[in-house]
């Protein structure tokens, strides 16, 4: 057989459904191969884009999103994608095409060391130096990248191993089990909860599992312990519930932080500190366990008294088959807080300036999103008014970036969520500045006919950063641009192009996008000119009187 016809097979064999990227001539043995495959390739317009897509199959599927680019300035342009998967721990494979290894005539054109490179990026990177490798080196790599924590893995196939002959046979997946936790450190845990008097439960994003989900759902009903959420494990309990009490969104001064002020003990479910800290320990502050598949990397702010490893939803499971629910837990606080937190999300909920408010914006668009539609967010200083203000009612609602925060995200994870989710609404909340990153990928999307709602939050600047440097009371400078008519911008490919002008048009316009199918764009004008005085001063004042 020949070795790119054996790689194709390989990656059948491992339920890949897509491969998201850009061929060049170092793969087109393995495109032609591919041509008569169940799998489909989507073509995009930016190997970035094609990275980010494939991340984000990966995060909302548990199986490895695979992306595909040619040798040197298509490979590099992975690298954004790459970190974005490792650091958020979502599996993906990348492919990346060589130029011959056993004889070459064209010296050192467009070579680099890609395998090095990925190296300090990936779990697993490696060239494939012959056809009768493929198999092991495929399974090698799938297995890796799937394990928890999950990330992002690199293959390297040269054009002259593609075309080699070979008779390796494929290598059938294993079964794997993840390991429990060891029982002692179950009842340590159990120990110091039912010892403490303010025990807070804290749900990250390794938590973030269908199973894991339920048994949390089942110790929240047994033990009645309040709850909060990290930005990437939203979702995860439904945050309608009486007892969640808000997302960390803020570093500190929120209203959350009051509770997590007056904790004893925290339950970390999931977190680990690669995500950033939704609180900062003290050796005289609260204690922590730690409950997590891999034991923890200790910081200045975070060295938890007790760790939990194994499979997160067993460890939960165990701790509530045998903890005891306590007379002396007291919870009165942590529910004055919340009563706070519940007024102080409905403020300018339905503000009728113009530009809209953030406030404004992620009420409208929470009315809009049916239980399971999915919002995609790139990243900017809306990320922190969704991450606060919008409930997500189930895992995976709430697609965003708290651990590399890269900009560019937002509309490739929402055509990877469509493709995957291709009933649910599905929606990309974007800014000016991060939309425009990517925004090639508008023809993408209208070429795989898909039905998505865009919303291009327009602030003519980098405004997380502006907000950050008037905070600092630095001058105003370096950080404003131009934009392009949206409205044009999208039509011009293909797209349905639209611009509120008030703030009673944005629900409407939402439900008629969603009403006809295509691609939709909303050009959106924001004013976040509140943002210091609410996000800052406002909160740290008010959130001072709990």
């Amino acid at each position: 057989m020949k070795a790119s016809d054996l790689f194709v097979k390989a990656l059948e064999a491992e339920n890949v459904e897509y491969i998201f990227g850009i061929p060049g001539e170092e793969n087109l043995d393995l495109l032609q191969s591919l041509k008569d495959s169940s799998i489909k390739l989507i073509l995009t317009r930016h190997e970035q884009a094609a990275g980010f897509m494939a991340a984000t199959y990966g995060r909302l599927t548990g199986r490895p999103g695979v992306c595909l680019s040619t040798l040197g300035p298509g490979a590099t342009n992975f690298v954004t994608a790459a970190a974005y998967a490792q650091l958020g721990a979502m599996p993906m494979l990348m492919i990346t095409g060589q130029k011959p290894i056993k004889s070459s005539k064209q010296g050192h054109f467009q070579i680099v060391d890609i395998v090095d490179m990925m190296r300090p990026l990936t779990k697993y990177t490696r060239q494939i130096v012959s056809g009768d490798n493929i198999p092991s080196r495929v399974r090698e790599v799938f297995k890796i990248i799937e394990e928890e924590r999950p990330g992002a893995g690199h293959l390297e196939f040269p054009e002259d191993i593609a075309v080699e002959e070979t008779t390796a046979q494929i290598i059938p997946k294993s079964r794997v089990r993840r390991p429990i936790a060891e029982e002692k450190s179950i009842k340590q845990a159990v120990g110091m909860i039912e010892n403490a008097e303010h025990p807070l439960l804290l749900i990250g994003a390794g938590a973030n599992r269908k199973l894991t989900s339920k048994m949390l759902r089942r110790f929240i009903d047994k033990t009645g312990i309040p709850f909060f959420s990290t930005q990437m494990g939203k979702g995860v309990v439904d945050e309608r519930d009486p007892l969640f009490l808000g997302n960390a969104a803020l570093s500190a001064n929120d209203f959350l932080h009051r509770a997590i002020e007056k904790a004893d003990l925290i339950v970390n479910a999931g977190h680990d500190v690669i995500e950033k800290p939704p609180f900062f320990m003290r050796p005289d502050g609260f204690k922590v366990i730690h409950i997590n598949f891999l034991s923890a990397a200790v910081d200045p702010v975070y060295f938890p008294q007790v760790e939990v490893v194994g499979d997160i939803a067993n460890s939960i499971w165990q701790i509530c088959e045998k903890i005891q629910v306590q007379d002396s837990w007291d919870f009165s606080y942590f529910m004055k807080v919340r009563e706070h937190v519940e007024a102080h999300l409905l403020e300018g909920a339905n503000d009728s300036r113009f530009p809209i408010y953030p406030q404004r914006l992620v009420a409208d668009v929470r009315k809009a999103m049916p239980a399971d539609g999915i919002i995609a967010l790139d990243n900017g200083v809306y990320k922190i008014w969704f991450a606060r203000n919008y409930k997500a009612y189930q895992p995976n609602t709430v697609l965003l970036d708290n651990a590399l925060a890269t900009m560019g995200a937002g509309l490739p994870s929402a055509m990877a969520a469509h493709l995957v989710h291709s009933k649910r609404q599905v929606m990309a909340i974007c800014g000016d500045g991060g939309f425009m990153m990517n925004s090639q990928e508008l023809e993408t999307a209208v070429r795989l006919k898909m039905n998505l709602v865009i919303l291009v939050l327009r602030d003519e600047a980098y405004g997380m950063i502006k907000w950050k440097q008037a905070a600092m009371e630095f001058a105003d400078f370096g950080l404003d641009f131009g934009n392009p008519d949206f409205v044009k911008y999208a039509e011009s490919y293909g797209a349905r192009g639209h611009r509120i002008k008030g703030a009673e048009e944005l629900l409407p316009m939402m439900k008629k996008c969603y009403s006809e199918p295509g691609v939709h764009l909303i050009d959106i004008q924001m004013d976040y000119s509140d943002n210091d005085r609410i996000l800052n001063r406002e909160i740290m004042e008010k959130s001072k009187l709990v």
